[in-house]
């Protein structure tokens, strides 16, 4: 199959490259760091964002998160506020808006220059999921790889994971993150990696964040609807959960009362508590009926990206980096 879809590959990755070539990208009064990734799919692009913004605040900026608000309403500019919704915003915005401020807009360009606008103290945009999108300069971009699937086949959709060819993607990258779901998961990912791209390859672990200790011995029927829900299974087991049961959904799917009424018989049946991700929760924000009763009963398991020296040390100073040259860029008029 993947053979016969190739030359629609080859036409998808073609017209990436000519729309981010035929493009001039804004820059930026603000320093812009990127956050993406190569292929389709569930990569911990979203912990990883949610990650330089809480960077940055601990170095005493001021970061906004800037993304398409992908799956909600608001086309943007649109500062998400407390009673926006996943159907308004699009899940990841409400996960972002809890770490820092933030805004969908799907023309980045037109999105920093509302970030430029508004009257705060933002200095810095971490712009979440552009990679690929040519409309905004970056700084800083970093793509974020599954270090157990890696980039699948190697080609490019509809024929495989790929968003683009990854020679081009390459191009736009400065730093590459390999998102393990167990220890030395992703060395054949970072190896290979290493003998085609210049720059930095770090490795970094998707890990609970807070005490996981309820899950030991619990019985749970686990649930989601993500782009890598089986990694999300395989934490659960490995925190000592007793999966009875799992579920899987679409990425970014929406429940309905019928799902809802399925996951909480499935609950009462097994005498298990619900589990799911903060992502599929945020997605039954202001729900009513089954679906509200689904939220109450569902715990969800936050998650981090964690990285260890001496990575987290590179991370900080291509972080640094990138912020002196912007400042040096503007110095000079660029």
């Amino acid at each position: 199959m993947a053979t016969c879809l190739a030359p629609l590959g080859a036409l998808y990755g073609w017209a990436a490259r000519r729309r981010y070539d035929r493009i001039q990208p804004y820059r930026s009064r603000q320093p812009v760091l990127c956050a993406g990734n190569f292929t389709a799919g569930g990569t911990g692009k979203t912990p990883l964002v949610v990650h330089l913004c809480e960077r940055l605040l601990t170095a005493g900026r001021h970061p906004i998160a800037l993304t398409r608000g992908y799956g909600g309403r608001h086309a943007g500019p649109h500062w998400v506020e407390d009673n926006d919704s996943a159907r308004d915003v699009g899940d990841e915005a409400l996960l972002l808006a809890r770490t820092a401020p933030t805004l969908v807009a799907r023309d980045r360009a037109v999105g920093a220059r509302a970030v430029e606008a508004r009257s705060h103290a933002a200095d810095v945009i971490v712009m979440d999921d552009g990679l690929q999108n040519p409309q905004l300069a970056k700084d800083l971009t970093i793509a974020v790889i599954d270090g157990g699937r890696g980039l699948g086949n190697g080609r490019v959709i509809p024929a495989g994971p790929l968003r683009a060819p990854l020679e081009f993607q390459l191009e736009l990258t400065d730093a590459v993150v390999v998102n393990e779901a167990a220890p030395a998961a992703g060395d054949g990912v970072a190896a290979w990696l290493r003998h085609r791209f210049n720059g930095p390859v770090l490795r970094a672990a998707t890990v609970a964040a807070g005490d996981a200790g309820w899950l030991k011995a619990q019985r749970v029927v686990a649930w989601a609807g993500i782009g890598a829900p089986q990694r999300f299974f395989a934490m659960l087991e490995a925190l000592g959960a007793d999966a009875v049961e799992t579920i899987v959904f679409r990425d970014h799917q929406r429940l309905v009362e019928a799902d809802a009424d399925r996951l909480l018989g499935l609950g009462r049946r097994h005498r298990a508590i619900l589990v799911s991700t903060e992502k599929d929760l945020a997605r039954l924000k202001g729900a009513t009926g089954a679906l509200a009763e689904l939220a109450g009963a569902t715990r969800a398991l936050p998650v981090k990206l964690h990285f260890a020296e001496p990575d987290a040390e590179r991370l900080t100073a291509l972080i640094d980096s990138a912020l002196k040259e912007h400042k040096g860029r503007m110095a000079n008029g660029e």
